[in-house]
């Protein structure tokens, strides 16, 4: 079987795209698929990157531009001689934050009829877009803090003690569509509100102001698309003072990742069925990341639904997968057959319009 990894983007997260793809490629298994190595760099090109010898992952290789094409997802070079390059039966998309986790790569996937996966089109847009995400969960009737939410030159609506009165101190600013904790500031004061305005407000054109809860950071990791499973819970701790962009992957010692967490029984009785009804919810396929919060009454509050979490050896998703019994090869695994059975019943329906 011949598999697209498609990695990069031209996100804040480009560097640890990189990171979750060779995680992939690496723990893959060889003796059922081939892989080809498509980068998107950060102008927006795509790229054939060549593996190293005997197959390990590629050094320094700049790649040589291609182009997808429609039917049977047909790789092409795009410079002379045109030369089909290879026939693509699935594409594992492992891009983090806009212009690849939020639909977009989704919507060229699917009108071009590939097998993508994790989540499509919506699932992907709402699982990215924490406004559209925190209103759905709402919907659902399902716990999660609550916000205001500012669109770009709407900086000054609000002042600090305006936004405090209505959600409390400290507040979390967050820009509305990046993930890995990019962009993200807390503030208890109006200098500091201000400063993590600015700086959200760099990466998106509309920002979240959100509710401090404080408590334990709580995860779970589901796959599948008709019946959905859920991992072992992980408890995240870190030193920061919340598990931000350089808790999670530029002070490694900082940050211990507890699994299974220890949790009361209720709790653990009650999570499962939270993070389904939550996967549920933002119409999520494949594959997410729940994220909650325990706060100090043992109430469960869902943080966000991250549908292509990360994928390096230390990532919560495949470490959670393991310590439930599926190793690094066996979730690739599954992830690729479940793309596969969701590719055949959408082209069944297709058929049927």
């Amino acid at each position: 079987m011949h598999i697209g990894l498609l990695f990069g983007g031209q996100s804040a997260e480009h560097e640890i795209s990189i990171a979750s793809a060779q995680a992939i490629y690496t723990a893959a298994d060889r003796e059922r698929y081939v892989i080809s190595l498509i980068e998107i760099g950060q102008d927006g090109g795509w790229r054939l990157i060549k593996p190293a010898a005997g197959g390990a992952w590629p050094h320094g290789d700049a790649g040589s531009p291609v182009v997808l094409l429609p039917h049977k997802g047909r790789l092409l070079s795009a410079t002379p001689p045109f030369a089909e390059l290879a026939r693509l039966d699935v594409v594992f998309p492992v891009l983090h934050g806009p212009n690849g986790e939020d639909g977009t790569v989704q919507g060229l996937l699917q009108a071009y009829g590939i097998a993508c996966v994790g989540s499509g089109v919506l699932g992907s847009a709402i699982g990215m877009d924490k406004d559209v995400m925190k209103r759905l969960l709402l919907q659902a009737g399902l716990p999660t803090a609550r916000c205001l939410v500012l669109h770009s030159g709407e900086a000054n609506l609000y002042t600090y003690a305006q936004c405090a009165r209505v959600l409390g101190s400290p507040l979390f600013v967050k820009p509305a569509n990046t993930g890995s904790s990019v962009g993200i500031g807390k503030a208890a004061t109006q200098e500091a509100f201000d400063s993590a305005l600015a700086h959200a407000f760099r990466y998106d054109h509309k920002v979240v102001v959100e509710e401090f809860i404080e408590g334990r950071e709580i995860e779970c990791a589901v796959i599948g698309s008709v019946h959905p499973r859920v991992s072992v819970p992980g408890e995240i701790v870190t030193t920061h003072e919340f598990y931000s962009y350089k808790a999670k992957y530029q002070d490694e010692a900082a940050t211990t990742l507890l699994i299974p967490a220890d949790l009361p029984d209720a709790v653990a009785a009650q999570l499962p069925a939270l993070a389904i009804k939550a996967y549920r919810a933002l119409c999520c396929a494949g594959m997410a990341r729940v994220d909650f919060f325990l706060d100090t009454n043992d109430h469960l509050w869902i943080n966000e639904v991250n549908t292509i979490p990360g994928f390096t050896r230390h990532s919560m998703f495949p470490v959670l997968w393991a310590h439930t019994g599926l190793s690094f090869a066996e979730l690739i695994d599954e992830l690729i057959a479940d793309a596969l059975a969701r590719h055949v019943r959408s082209a069944k329906l297709l058929r049927n319009r």
